[in-house]
């Protein structure tokens, strides 16, 4: 199993508790860090928006991607949501090995 980081953004008022639990409880996702106070400046529909978010940075492993995709966009808050998955390339040992028992 290839582990991996989802990055997805919620806005500010948004409480991530529950779709986290949720993503865990599936065994999608095997930890769900919440980086809450994030201002975001981006361009929206031709203009220039400027919100505060929060970050989740989702670990799981590439054999998930597809079925945390589905979930993660049924309870996504946002019209398009962010989905980067990053790899992690030097994961070695314990932390290895509870991510992939916890999937």
């Amino acid at each position: 199993m290839k582990p991996v980081i989802v990055v997805t953004t919620v806005g500010a008022g948004f409480d991530p508790k529950p779709l986290a639990r949720e993503l865990i409880e599936s065994r999608l996702a095997a930890c769900v860090n919440i980086v809450p106070g994030v201002e975001s400046i981006y361009r929206w529909e031709e203009a220039i928006a400027e919100e505060g978010e929060q970050i989740l940075l989702i670990k799981t492993v590439e054999e998930r991607l597809d079925e945390l995709k589905v979930a993660l966009f049924q309870r996504h808050p946002y019209d398009v949501p962010e989905f980067v998955v990053l790899a992690i390339d030097q994961i070695r040992g314990p932390y290895l090995d509870w991510l992939i028992h916890s999937l």
